[in-house]
């Protein structure tokens, strides 16, 4: 009986100890079974908080002063290009529309997942497409509505853009009616970040496959790293193979469950906050105006004085050609992502 009562007498202040440690902020770790009581997590789970607290074993914490508030996913899509500067087939060798619906439907699964750890971060989705087929936009408004988060889709009208397009381009050729299509959609994307997004804001083209905690990953990526810095960041989800072909100098940082290295080149894909499309809207919008070479030399240019990141391991595949240098990230299995998007 005695030794009963000094296993209830422990029980009993343990619970309070940990009462008082959640109250006041503080973290035990029980390294005996990897065991946070303070979370009611064990070390193999994301133990920070959103808003509050990024915690990496054995770092500790880091305090969250850049708080997500909402993030905007502006989703450019076209399903009857099958590719911009080539005509390679794709990995998959299917139609574009496959392509495009089973993107979609990635970021979508990856929204959802992202809900339920950030049920207070607004998301919603718009789409601009431009000359997609009824049946594919048909498509397209079917998974919106099912996603249930707030969604748009706009139908791109290129004459609405065009004439501010330069017909020659940086390599003194002819810019091409597909191209001016493509910088008419970022036109497009940028006008609608800056008017009606708030926040985070995701601009993504219509040929990445996500996998199912890449938004997550890049929500908590980001209140951590700009709280470390005290700055607005850029974040590519791709780990692209052509940034391994260099030598460049690269700072390695920790996210949530991803290493993140600093690079200075992107695609058009890539997530941003609404402060630096204000900042740099002029370096934004010259990429629509003008082709230059390489096309995101404007990009380029605002790396060179902010931060941009790209994840170790990758958290989105760019479906282009095997054999592409844009194209397939090194060390992932990316017919499993591919299989795991095919039921929109």
């Amino acid at each position: 009986m005695k030794e009963i009562k000094n296993t209830y007498k422990n029980n009993f202040f343990k619970k309070i100890f940990i009462k008082i440690c959640r109250i006041l902020g503080f973290e035990i770790i029980d390294q005996n079974n990897f065991y946070v009581p303070t979370q009611n997590k064990f070390l193999n789970e994301n133990l920070s908080i959103q808003g509050k607290k990024s915690i990496t074993l054995p770092l500790g914490e880091t305090k969250i002063s850049r708080k997500v508030i909402s993030l905007s996913v502006i989703f450019r899509s076209c399903t009857n290009v099958n590719m911009l500067t080539q005509n390679k087939k794709r990995i998959f060798e299917k139609t574009k529309s496959e392509y495009t619906f089973r993107s979609l439907n990635s970021i979508i699964n990856s929204l959802r997942e992202a809900q339920k750890t950030f049920p207070k971060i607004k998301f919603d989705i718009s789409i601009i497409d431009y000359n997609s087929q009824k049946e594919d936009l048909d498509q397209l408004k079917m998974q919106l509505n099912k996603s249930n988060f707030k969604n748009s889709i706009t139908s791109l009208n290129l004459n609405e853009f065009k004439k501010n397009i330069k017909e020659i381009n940086e390599k003194n050729e002819k810019v091409t009616e597909n191209q001016m299509s493509n910088m008419s959609n970022i036109h497009k994307s940028l006008l609608i970040a800056k008017n009606s997004c708030e926040d985070l804001i995701y601009f993504v083209e219509d040929d990445y496959l996500h996998h199912v905690d890449s938004i997550k990953e890049m929500i908590f990526t980001y209140e951590k790293i700009s709280s470390q810095t005290n700055r607005e960041l850029f974040l590519c989800p791709v780990d692209y193979p052509y940034l391994y072909t260099k030598t460049d100098n690269t700072n390695i940082l920790l996210g949530s469950t991803r290493h993140w290295r600093s690079i200075n080149e992107t695609l058009c894909t890539f997530l941003t906050s609404k402060i630096f499309v204000e900042k740099y809207w002029d370096k934004f919008i010259s990429m629509c105006q003008y082709e230059h070479y390489p096309f995101e030399k404007p990009l380029h240019e605002i790396y060179s004085n902010e931060y941009c990141l790209s994840p170790i391991p990758s958290l989105a595949l760019h479906c282009t050609n095997i054999n592409s240098i844009f194209g397939l990230s090194p060390n992932i299995d990316w017919k499993e992502v591919w299989e795991n998007n095919k039921n929109y």
